[in-house]
């Protein structure tokens, strides 16, 4: 029999000899392995006290063991799925749940940890080797070290079933967003949309082998058609389809529907913060975040709302008497928004997207977001095409510094059958010792463009640009660490809340005059963009700015809410919170039918349950960070290494408040935000 690959060492994931059957086997040797390790562990730790190099260091070798061959197996699952793969990650998931549980429950280990704290090897250690201790003990205690036996059994299976609960929720809305397209024989029914939505539409139909075009809801497809498409039936029906996948409403109505998944996930997650002795789920979520309780979240949600509200009903009655006078439509739908307010932005400012795309062919906007970064933080990029790749679209680079390579990344950009949607880092490999060697961090950078069409390059549209940014600022801030704890390297164990700061950080670069001269180049020319372009694109950059701000609070608020106020909410109960927050916040219309609630990965798939709001609480921290930049120049090389040595060398090393106070040298300040995002002062 051939060796398992997932059981190997290796640099970097042999992903063309990772096969859906190696995944059970290798996961189920690994965990009995660590399971007879870390008993070993602690029986040593029962003969003699511990210390760093006979408790943490060979623990961490035992879970870095486990992250490196459950990393490509979950990340082919969002990249490359497939029904075999999908049921041999599904089939894993319950083991590691249970090995999760097993591992933060274990008495014998939880007080070997304690005797490193309280024992003569606490005076040997290091800050960093502290912060991660305390951090250990901290998280036995949210694992539920301390419950009687039958409470620590039900948190196991309450565990388990939540893993297994996200994955499915995820799964479906996979499964909604391809299952529904829509084939058209020719373009009239497009007229409207940029020939580079129309070319894009017409290579789906071909890659299906079907004659004209084919809308399906993968952003890159639905997106154009709601905002450009002059059919509004069109735009309605394609609406539709969005925003009610995974739901009972819409053209697949109850096939794929995550209802019935948030009720249950919901219901259990306030069954295990009440297990822990936590009074609401959002209250057990904070504990590892920057704010302080669920009523400081929300109080900084509503205060931002309080400033932007009263902006968004200015600028959507705006849009209504526009909508009427110019575009003679009556009452605004929402599948009419997209569409009129791109309108009304191109009348106003005289630009939109598709003048933009040229400026943007994708080889040049990633060779100028490297160049940014070399200004920045004076490090380089390399291509290794020796690396082995799990696509062909897909890449892989190697951050270089003083000739040595201290970093590597894969980079994924466009969207294609059987990739979740979205956009996302995640770690590869994470940067840690392992006796003298040094294992360098690796991430994984993944988005979701439109493809490129024949010969030509994809052409990005600015907010692909800009989301590309922000992606890498995560990678910036997973590779550029300089801890060498796995637990508190790069974004682990840094608050919740603080995880966006590099990310949208990163994304002022794609505004100013000196970053787009190294992103933007044209496509037949490689002009840079024209001053003319720029200064309305800077212009609209705040167009509604405070309806897309009250958007995003309607989010965190729903999901704060959702978290704190109810404890096990039918499907109806969830819908009449988010209409009561919508009453409270948007400015809008809604369809009834609209099942937003369904689709939001986020929280029911992703790590943000109780904790969307971080979005709105990093962008304080990011704004007020960029305005150190705006005060001394966005390439100003002493900021430059500040920021890289504070905010991303530091990793979770240390509380991210107090990070930022010495990056910042006072506390945050929410008034960048406001005016960077064009909200008048009250």
């Amino acid at each position: 029999m051939s060796p398992n690959p997932l059981l190997e060492t290796h640099e970097l994931p042999p992903f063309e000899a990772i096969r859906p059957e190696h995944v059970v086997p290798a996961i189920d040797e690994i965990l009995a392995d660590n399971r007879r390790g870390i008993e070993a562990l602690v029986a040593r730790a029962g003969q003699a006290p511990p210390g760093w190099e006979s408790l943490a260091a060979p623990l961490e070798s035992l879970n870095d063991r486990l992250s490196r061959a459950w990393s490509p197996v979950s990340h082919l699952n969002g990249t490359m799925n497939s029904p075999e793969l999908r049921e041999a990650y599904q089939a894993c998931l319950g083991k590691l749940s249970e090995y999760s549980t097993w591992l933060g429950q274990h008495e014998g280990l939880f007080r070997a940890w304690q005797a490193l704290k309280e024992g003569p090897a606490w005076e040997t250690l290091d800050d960093a080797q502290r912060r991660s201790v305390d951090n250990t003990l901290r998280d036995f205690r949210l694992a539920g070290v301390d419950l009687p036996a039958e409470q620590k059994r039900r948190y196991g299976e309450i565990k388990a079933r939540l893993s297994e609960l996200s994955n499915t929720f995820s799964n479906q809305l996979l499964d909604a967003t391809q299952a529904w397209h829509l084939d058209l024989a020719d373009a009239s029914r497009l007229a409207g949309l940029p020939e580079s939505a129309l070319d894009s539409l017409r290579a789906n139909a071909e890659a299906k082998g079907v004659a004209g075009y084919r809308i399906t809801l993968d952003f890159p497809s639905f997106f154009p058609v709601v905002t450009y498409a002059d059919d509004r039936e069109l735009r309605r029906e394609v609406y539709t389809a969005f925003v009610t996948r995974a739901s009972d409403q819409g053209p697949h109505a109850g096939q794929h529907d995550n209802a019935p998944l948030m009720e249950e996930i919901l219901a259990l997650r306030h069954e295990l913060a009440e297990l822990l002795g936590f009074a609401t789920y959002a209250d057990y979520s904070l504990e590892t975040k920057m704010a302080e309780s669920p009523a400081e979240a929300q109080a900084f949600l509503e205060d931002l709302a309080g400033r932007a509200v009263p902006q968004a009903r200015e600028e959507f009655a705006e849009l209504e008497a526009f909508a009427r006078d110019a575009l003679g439509m009556g009452e605004l739908a929402p599948w009419d928004i997209g569409y009129a307010s791109e309108k009304l932005r191109e009348e106003r400012h005289a630009i939109n997207e598709e003048q933009l795309r040229p400026y943007f062919p994708a080889p040049q906007v990633v060779d100028g977001l490297f160049r940014v970064v070399e200004r920045l933080f004076g490090v380089t990029f390399a291509e290794d095409e020796s690396a082995p790749r799990y696509h062909p679209d897909v890449r892989f680079f190697r951050i270089m510094e003083q000739g040595e390579p201290i970093a590597g990344f894969y980079l994924d950009l466009y969207a294609r059958e059987g990739k979740r949607g979205g956009a996302w880092m995640d770690e590869c490999r994470v940067r840690r010792h392992e006796g003298d060697a040094l294992q360098l961090p690796v991430a994984y950078l993944t988005c979701n463009f439109t493809r490129p069409v024949g010969s030509r390059p994809a052409l990005l549209t600015h907010d692909e640009v800009t989301t590309l940014f922000h992606e890498f600022g995560h990678g910036l801030h997973h590779m550029l660490t300089r801890q060498s704890i796995a637990d508190i390297s790069g974004i682990n164990g840094v608050a919740w809340d603080a995880v966006e700061l590099p990310s949208q950080f990163m994304e002022n670069y794609c505004w100013e005059r000196e970053g787009l001269d190294l992103i933007a180049g044209h496509v037949d020319s490689g002009e840079p963009l024209p001053a003319e372009l720029l200064e309305k694109l800077q212009a609209a950059r705040n167009f509604q700015s405070a309806m897309g701000m009250v958007r995003q609070l309607e989010f965190s608020l729903f999901d704060l809410r959702l978290h704190h106020e109810l404890a096990a909410p039918s499907a109806a109960e969830i819908q009449a919170l988010l209409d009561a927050v919508r009453h409270q916040v948007s400015v809008v219309p809604r369809a009834d039918f609209n099942r937003f609630q369904n689709g939001f990965g986020h929280i029911f798939a992703g790590g943000y349950a109780a904790g969307y709001y971080s979005y709105k609480w990093a962008e304080v921290l990011s704004a007020d960070a960029w305005s150190a930049f705006e005060e001394a120049g966005i390439f100003d090389p002493e900021t430059g290494h500040r920021f890289r040595t504070e905010i991303l060398e530091a990793g979770g090393a240390r509380d991210a408040a107090e990070l930022f106070r010495t990056f910042r040298g006072r506390e945050p300040s929410v008034e960048p935000l406001l005016r960077h995002s064009g909200i008048r002062a009250s």
